[in-house]
């Protein structure tokens, strides 16, 4: 009688090694840099609708207004054609204020980049812990926010940024009140249609949400 061959072994089979942190929220690297692309295709979009820089200082149609009245008319007219170039003056006015105080300006930048770190671009899986404590969205918000109150309001950064907004609204309050916009093709802009800087304020806001929903439940 012959004996039957011996059935070979079953060869072990072993579960894949689990990937520690495969089931971790992304990295909010791609976040941050799809934020910054939307930002600065915002920008430039913003930018080259910007009205030359040579019809912004041409000498020949500036004038004093008879009446307070024309002046709040030709503020009117200039800021819906010289938005982009008023808002570049005044970002240029807090920019130089900022740079003359460097502390006040690395105090926006760590605050800026707390809340990067901290909120916008932080995965909310796993939470954030802190001190050994544990600490929601809900709570991460709140204290980022107390936070910024005290650093702009209770320090001397409050009074640069302050002091830099009047002063960039006061020269383009004085440019739009002297300079004659007769010249200006003020009827190309369709009503109804975010251009300019309306846009940038919009894209920007899209884009910092657009961002920051991947790290948010």
């Amino acid at each position: 009688m012959m004996s039957s061959a011996p059935s070979p072994a079953p060869l072990p089979i072993s579960d894949p090694p689990s990937v520690a942190g495969a089931s971790t929220a992304p990295v909010s690297t791609p976040a941050f840099r799809l934020f910054l692309s939307r930002l600065s295709d915002s920008v430039r979009r913003s930018l080259a609708e910007r009205r030359p820089w040579s019809e912004l200082a041409d000498r020949s149609a500036f004038s004093r207004p008879d009446t307070l009245a024309e002046a709040s008319s030709r503020l009117r007219k200039n800021l819906a054609y010289f938005r982009i170039n008023y808002a570049a003056v005044v970002a240029a006015v807090l920019a130089v204020s900022l740079v003359t105080n460097p502390f006040s300006l690395l105090v926006l930048l760590a605050l800026l980049a707390a809340w990067c770190h901290l909120y916008l671009f932080r995965p909310s899986d796993p939470p954030l812990v802190l001190f050994g404590r544990t600490f929601s969205d809900r709570e991460t918000l709140g204290g980022l926010v107390l936070l910024s109150f005290l650093i702009v309001f209770l320090t001397s950064v409050g009074s640069i940024i302050i002091s830099a907004a009047v002063a960039g609204t006061a020269i383009v309050a004085a440019h739009g009140a002297f300079r004659v916009p007769e010249d200006l093709f003020l009827d190309e802009q369709e009503p109804g249609v975010a251009t300019g800087l309306l846009s940038f304020l919009g894209g920007a806001a899209s884009s910092a949400a657009a961002a920051a929903t991947p790290g948010r439940i």
